[in-house]
């Protein structure tokens, strides 16, 4: 390993289970030190953490990383999208925080959507149609639900403002992050005032949305001193946005991720407005657009087949004419909320591991269809990543079996970058652009932070895309119908 050239950088990742700290060299990328710090999520319907948590996580992960982070000259934290955080007036928690996964709000999502006109509108607006991930579905649920912790509130904030707040001692979000709250319009970059009436929410609770490349302000002095006061915070964002500048995404180029729900996006310099609502139209951490869509059944659900085969996750077989659509939580892409796992096509001589293959078949071909839909929202593959791989990230992108299912299923050359973390390595290039006044992708494109294995296209396997595509269309009824 060569000798760190500096200046050092801090990026922060806090998701839903734990918070990552990287400690990187500004110049090369090299991550010269690390830490990890858990937090709790609370069982059964409510998915809650007390942002306390996430403070006490983030000071022990950057701890972690000792004399290296003291050195730091910048700092940046993204966080999990949608969370709803309620602060008092002495800027304490008024409640555990609604996270991102907490879907008790979607009765509210269905009257906002519908007070505002229809899906249509909100996507014409907000760039998006609220699911109830988003977090004004959220704060509608806590006026209805808990009346006088919405009447104690006097500050609104995402899990990552609330940490970068916490640092400066001022108020502050990014463009990137406040495009998933669904107050935030992409049309006018700005909070839109009668989507904040409709849900009964003064904007004056909001943080201002800072400009992009602005600071956040300076890290202020801390009781235990593990960050440098007077260090640099920039705005930091949404961890989606900030694995993209991670990755340093060029306009187009598609990414796949492996992990136990499935995303895909891409980086897009049009303003994207999908009226079906699966396509969520972001808004990026820095100028342009971030069109993402989402399924539920990904890792999780296949790794759930091989368990019930007793297989290895690996231990798949070709051939046979087994079909199966494992949306074994409901699915969000398609729209089949009610949905249950589906196989069909047994014969005498199927296999465990051909049946487990299908499963993979399965879960690629939902994430293929939503690709092309996100592709589509930024006018198809532009010229500047037309001949660019597809990007695989995420847990699953280690396994063999999910490499060779998306390399068949797509036809596209694959690429697996070497770089983990990309939350964080994200955070830390945003940091190092507003350190060295540089573009954040720009910087990580520098960084190198997509080299790894590369994996030539191959014939695309249209026979089982066919296969798949009539199994849905001919149980989509079935699998919509409420249970």
């Amino acid at each position: 390993m060569t000798a760190p050239e500096g200046p050092f950088v801090i990026g922060v990742d806090s998701s839903t289970q734990s918070t990552k700290a990287l400690v990187v060299d500004a110049a090369t990328g090299q991550v010269v030190a690390r830490g990890q710090a858990p937090h709790t999520v609370s069982p059964g319907d409510r998915r809650e953490t007390d942002p306390e948590e996430w403070w006490q996580a983030l000071r022990t992960a950057v701890g972690q990383c000792g004399r290296a982070a003291s050195e730091a000259a910048a700092v940046s934290v993204a966080g999990q999208q949608h969370g709803l955080v309620t602060l008092d007036a002495a800027g304490r928690p008024v409640r555990p925080a609604l996270l991102w996964n907490d879907v008790r709000s979607a009765p509210q999502r269905d009257r906002l959507v519908a007070g505002l006109g229809g899906p249509k509108t909100w996507a014409e607006r907000v760039g998006s149609v609220p699911a109830p991930a988003f977090t004004v579905t959220k704060w509608a649920w806590l006026r209805e639900n808990e009346p006088e912790a919405a009447r104690s509130t006097s500050a609104v904030r995402l899990p990552h403002d609330f940490l970068t707040e916490r640092l400066t001692g001022r108020p502050g979000t990014d463009r990137g992050d406040a495009s998933g709250t669904g107050w935030w319009s992409s049309a006018t970059e700005s909070y839109d005032e009668e989507i904040l009436r409709l849900a009964e929410l003064d904007p004056a609770l909001l943080p201002p949305v800072l400009g992009t490349g602005e600071a956040a302000g300076t890290v202020r002095e801390t009781e235990d001193g593990f960050l440098t006061a007077g260090t640099l915070v920039a705005t930091g964002t949404g961890d989606n946005m900030a694995a993209a500048l991670g990755l340093g995404l060029l306009p187009g180029q598609p990414v796949l991720s492996l992990g136990t729900s499935g995303t895909v996006y891409a980086a897009a310099d049009r303003r994207p407005a999908d009226p079906t609502g699966t396509v969520a139209g972001f808004a990026d951490a820095h100028t342009g657009w971030l069109p993402l869509a989402c399924t539920l059944n990904c890792t999780l659900a296949v790794d759930r087949v091989a368990a019930l085969l007793s297989r290895d996750r690996e231990d798949v077989e070709a051939g046979g004419r087994v079909t199966a659509l494992p949306f074994l939580d409901g699915e969000r892409t398609p729209d089949l909320p009610y949905a249950t796992g589906l196989l069909t096509g047994l014969q005498q001589a199927t296999t465990g591991g051909q049946v487990l293959q299908a499963a993979y078949d399965g879960a690629v071909f939902a994430l293929l269809r939503a690709l092309d839909l996100v592709l589509a929202e930024n006018g198809g593959t532009s010229s500047a990543a037309q001949d660019a791989p597809l990007l695989l990230i995420g847990g699953g992108a280690k396994g063999t079996a999910w490499r060779e299912t998306v390399r068949r299923l797509s036809g596209w050359p694959v690429q697996v970058p070497r770089a983990q973390e990309l939350v964080a390595l994200g955070a830390a290039a945003q940091a190092a652009g507003l350190l060295l006044g540089e573009d954040p992708a720009s910087v990580a494109r520098r960084w190198g932070t997509t080299e790894g294995a590369s994996y030539d296209p191959v014939e695309r396997d249209d026979a089982t895309l066919n296969r798949l595509a009539g199994t849905l269309e001919d149980a989509g009824a079935l699998l919509g119908r409420r249970p």
